[in-house]
């Protein structure tokens, strides 16, 4: 199982949200190339990259800024915000992205994700974000009237095997993660990658034990910068 430290960009620096909120926005560096090196020496495998004014903005907007994560790391790099054209995902796979993740557009554009798919395989993973078992889309800014569960279902029909789910009311809250509705989503039968709340090394412990339900890793934000968790201790738990 996967701990996947996030990295939050806006305005180019490293920031974290409140349940997606720009008011409810913290800087935590103007370095994220440095917080992505400090990942990488601390362990872990995979980062979490998400260009919020990609994400609001429809295309995105920090493309240098990834550039110089990827030159300044080796581990896996998974990057969204603003992947919304089969051209886009061409271009970060360009700069050396190893998965690029769909989301809003899967909801209205399902067609994109299977030409994704059929392009560029496990390389593509459905972000599935959920306000009271519904998506939510544009940045969360908006609740669709799509089931999750079935939705995820239906992605898995068309080839996708990897998907991230957030709680858009526990991301950021440090309230802990949202365990049914995690375990909802397993049911699709996709792999899944926890978001959303994870705020302790308890709750790390919670989300390891659903491995068995396909739970394949979990993304820790906000947690590891204000240092409630410590990413080797989260490893060591992994």
């Amino acid at each position: 199982m996967l701990i996947i430290p996030a990295i939050d960009i806006r305005g180019g620096n490293c920031v974290m949200l409140t349940q997606g909120k720009l008011e409810a926005e913290t800087v935590y560096s103007k370095d994220p190339a440095f917080i992505a090196k400090m990942f990488q020496a601390k362990g872990a495998k995979r980062i979490h990259i998400v260009d919020l004014d990609g994400a609001f903005s429809g295309v995105p907007q920090n493309t240098s800024i990834v550039e110089k994560i990827r030159e300044a790391v080796t581990v896996e790099l998974e990057f969204g915000g603003g992947v919304r054209k089969i051209e886009t995902i061409e271009k970060m796979l360009n700069i050396g992205i190893d998965k690029i993740i769909i989301g809003t557009v899967a909801a209205f554009n399902p067609d994109i994700v299977k030409e994704a798919i059929k392009k560029y395989k496990d390389k593509i993973i459905l972000a599935i974000d959920i306000f009271d078992n519904k998506i939510a889309i544009g940045g969360w800014k908006e609740v669709t009237q799509y089931d999750a569960l079935e939705f995820a279902k239906n992605m898995r029909e068309i080839g996708v095997n990897e998907l991230i789910t957030t709680d858009v009311m526990r991301d950021g809250m440090m309230e802990g993660p949202n365990i049914d509705g995690i375990k909802r989503i397993c049911k699709s039968g996709i792999s899944v990658i926890a978001s959303g709340g994870i705020s302790t090394i308890e709750d790390v412990k919670k989300i390891a034990s659903l491995e068995n339900l396909g739970v394949t890793g979990m993304i820790i934000g906000k947690a590891l910068y204000n240092d409630s968790i410590k990413i080797e201790e989260a490893l060591k738990i992994v």
